[in-house]
């Protein structure tokens, strides 16, 4: 039975649209309608393009109408995180400085998307400067869970992952450097695909006019069904047209087409940042799924590093890589922090304020042990397909918008710990550039999403999704909020 027309997966509208079974502009409307009346509580999409948009369905309309090629995602409608530049739109990243600040050209993914088909209507909210695990700030408001309003969505692609959730857009695209795609997805229930590094321009996903690339930021799609990552990625991915001289993408499609047919390593936890039990359960629950449908599995198998090394190397690089946009008070804050602190202190907030002021010599031996860790994961997926392990270490948590980010907790297991213990799930793929697909999985006992973060080799995208495929259609799919469903 196939979901109600809302909740319905971007492919499945695209089929719908070129079957004539519903108008692009009907199917439009129909989502919003549903912003206007679901969007006010959630506050996920914070700037529209209406009229423009509905011009731009009726064309979608005409195209059909006159039996014209049409692209994967002909008439389904989209939305776009805050921080990619659409013409017209704010980019304004939550910075009050950039609030009146409007794109004058469309990001390289946005036009992408556009070519595909979709029609874009909206952007969806961001946390500042997209440096948090929820989407609040000063321009635009706080973005709520759809299963739960006094819960937070998740960040940096928070909107994102709550408008798809609550059926307020066809198909979303963040982007992950500390699990931005990975998180919001876990925490509403969605699929979220981070690529591998450098795999699709980030051209126009940028603050303040920077073009550089930065290190181990990625952006990519979010949706409601694990093959529509698929068809995005086919649509964003690539160089953009000064490296397209040079080369072309050629990521590999997996041979394997059924879950047995996999070899599968699980990771439930790791002393670095203890997972509550209720996402170990679920995770443990389908690798028992798994093992009982002839797949092999093995809660032993690891790439061949201390994943002390791998915490470490990860926040200095993170930080490194965003302290290029830090403002220069902030800038010289963490340097006087970092003087009070014992040069033997290895804690979360240490490493990431050395990674704050680090030198390019540090750096480049950081980027060594980067290497070293990347031919182990090398080796590992020489004998095992795709890692399971946790997305994030909770379930979605309550709003906690204390500015001082380092006095924020989790409860986890009863106890309460320091938010930023939940770093170590990003990096443990994304500082050596792998793939990672978050795909739900099931729910805690308090009826909150739970996914599981499938991390494969390098290139191996089509791979990850493609495991997340075989678990849409065999173990469990996207299931609407119960306060959205109707």
């Amino acid at each position: 039975m196939s979901p109600a027309l809302p909740f319905q997966t971007a492919k499945q509208l695209a089929s719908a649209v070129r079957k004539k079974k519903i108008g692009c502009l009907e199917l439009l409307d129909l989502y919003l309608a549903r912003v206007e009346q679901h969007n006010p509580a959630l506050n996920a999409i914070i700037a529209m393009d209406v009229e423009g948009a509905r011009k731009r369905a009726k064309a979608a309309d005409r195209a059909v109408k006159a039996g014209k090629k049409l692209g994967p995602l002909h008439g389904v409608p989209m939305t776009i995180k805050e921080s990619y530049d659409v013409a017209g739109y704010p980019t304004t990243w939550g910075f009050p400085p950039l609030k009146n600040h409007k794109a004058e050209a469309n990001a390289l993914v946005a036009q992408r998307m556009i070519d595909a088909g979709v029609t874009l209507f909206g952007k969806t909210n961001v946390p500042l400067m997209l440096a948090d695990y929820q989407s609040f700030n000063e321009i635009y408001g706080t973005t709520n869970n759809p299963w739960d309003p006094s819960r937070g969505p998740g960040g940096s692609s928070g909107g994102s992952a709550a408008a798809l959730a609550a059926g307020l857009t066809g198909i979303e695209a963040g982007s992950d450097i500390g699990s931005s795609i990975r998180n919001p997805a876990h925490y509403c229930g969605v699929y979220g695909h981070k690529p591998t590094w450098d795999i699709v321009s980030p051209k126009g996903h940028a603050i303040g006019g920077r073009i550089s690339e930065a290190d181990i930021a990625v952006v990519g799609p979010l949706a409601r069904g694990a093959e529509d990552l698929e068809i995005a990625l086919d649509a964003m991915a690539g160089p953009d047209e000064i490296d397209g001289r040079g080369w072309r993408l050629a990521l590999p499609r997996p041979e394997k087409k059924r879950l047995r047919d996999y070899k599968v390593a699980v990771l439930l936890d790791d002393r670095h940042a203890e997972v509550d039990q209720s996402v170990q359960d679920a995770i443990q629950k389908l690798a028992d799924f798994l093992a009982k449908n002839k797949v092999k599995v093995s809660d032993k198998a690891r790439p061949a590093f201390d994943t002390a090394e791998s915490q470490e190397v990860y926040l200095r690089l993170l930080r490194a890589a965003t302290s290029a946009r830090m403002p220069d008070d902030e800038y010289e804050q963490a340097r006087a922090l970092l003087a009070t602190l014992p040069a033997e202190d290895k804690g979360t907030l240490a490493q990431m304020l050395r990674g704050i002021v680090l030198t390019h010599r540090d750096w480049q031996a950081l980027n060594e042990r980067r290497h070293r860790m990347r031919l182990a994961w090398e080796a590992f997926f020489g004998d095992y397909d795709v890692m399971l392990c946790p997305v994030a270490a909770t379930a979605a948590f309550p709003h906690d918008h204390d500015p001082d980010r380092v006095k924020r907790t989790l409860v986890v297991n009863n106890k309460k710990v320091p938010s930023f213990d939940q770093l170590f799930w990003a990096g443990y793929s994304g500082v050596t550039y792998l793939p990672s697909t978050a795909a739900p999985i099931g729910e805690s006992s308090d009826g909150l999403p739970i996914g599981v973060q499938i991390i494969g080799p390098q290139y191996g995208d089509y791979s990850t999704i493609g495991f997340a495929k075989l678990l849409e259609k065999e173990y469990r799919a996207f299931v609407p909020p119960p306060a959205y469903a109707a």
